[in-house]
């Protein structure tokens, strides 16, 4: 039998990664989705957050979260992991929904698992500081039989950015939560870093029995259905005919928005000292990130491979066309 006490990580990509639509389409106006991009023009964001995963948990218990619309990009991606941890949605009906098929499917084979949740369009400078907290967060959820979310410590009042406020210390850096605060204006985020708060980073680690108790209380019979389609589709990860009926029937969910907020006194949020995060989220995000490592070599600005679209390159050609069109 595996050992209980090891930690499931399962990274989320099966967003559209909308907001970068301007750097991540080519000229013909198809964008790739942001994970399936690279940074400088090596591994891409997905493969980066995948050996974010294999440095905390045994590949065994690495998993992905993918659409069936992006075989083509990560089909290559994730042939690492085995075919029973690459969970593929029949369609793409939100981060909820997207966090609930797979916590199925560990809850068939370990009812006490511990999972960690690791959006796959991030970028981190120091893994290590990263990694240690990620651990730290799966321990506590674990002794507590909850949800830990991981919030960073922010470098400046960004309103582009979620935030969680913190309410009392239980332990070092380990807090109860007092509220969510989405994309703040300026003047509020400046309030916000005065109150302690945090960077949501929507990286977090909770039991699978703490994940589907939310979700039954939230959204009564969602998880008995999805439940009854995966049991008629033999938990097949790659989908059936259950799955997709159910899918082409169902609601489109937030986890933030429609799982998390309201459900404030049942979560805890460990803080994360500075570790160079950040979502890249928006082009102005994405710019903040590459101008933080001015010695890091982009490709040259025609460098654009169909399959992994550099954003450094593509960010640099954009800033170079902006000053042509300004010089006119």
């Amino acid at each position: 039998m595996k050992d209980p006490a090891e930690i499931w990580s399962i990274v989320l990509a099966a967003g559209e990664g909308t907001r970068l639509h301007s750097l991540t389409s080519d000229p013909a106006g198809a964008a790739t989705p942001k994970q399936f991009c690279s940074l400088y023009g090596a591994t891409t964001l997905l493969g980066d957050a995948l050996q974010r995963a294999q440095a905390i948990s045994s590949p065994d218990r690495v998993g992905v979260i993918v659409a069936a619309q992006h075989r083509r990009w990560w089909r290559t991606e994730v042939d690492a992991l085995g075919a029973d941890n690459v969970f593929v949605q029949p369609e793409n009906r939100g981060t909820a929904n997207g966090i609930l098929l797979p916590t199925l499917h560990i809850a068939a084979r370990e009812r006490d698992a511990v999972i960690l949740w690791l959006p796959s369009d991030h970028h981190v400078e120091d893994e290590a500081v990263l990694a240690t907290a990620l651990r730290e967060a799966a321990t506590v959820a674990r002794e507590a039989s909850g949800l830990v979310l991981l919030g960073i410590e922010p470098e400046e009042a960004d309103d582009e950015l979620g935030y969680v406020v913190p309410d009392f210390e239980i332990a070092d850096g380990l807090y109860t939560v007092d509220s969510f605060v989405e994309k703040p204006a300026p003047s509020i985020a400046s309030g916000l870093l005065g109150r302690g708060a945090l960077w949501n980073s929507f990286i977090f680690a909770a039991t699978v029995r703490a994940l589907l108790d939310l979700f039954d209380r939230r959204f009564p019979g969602l998880v008995a259905r999805l439940q009854h389609a995966l049991a008629r589709d033999g938990y097949r990860t790659h989908g059936g005919a259950a799955l997709s009926a159910e899918y082409a029937e169902m609601r489109s969910l937030d986890f933030s928005r429609h799982v998390l907020d309201g459900a404030e006194t049942e979560l805890l949020v460990k803080r994360v000292p500075t570790c160079g995060w950040s979502d890249l989220g928006t082009p102005r995000r994405l710019a903040a990130t590459l101008e933080r490592r001015p010695g890091v070599a982009a490709p040259p600005l025609d460098w654009t491979p169909a399959d992994r679209p550099c954003l450094a390159a593509r960010h640099a050609r954009q800033r170079a066309a902006e000053a042509i069109a300004i010089a006119r």
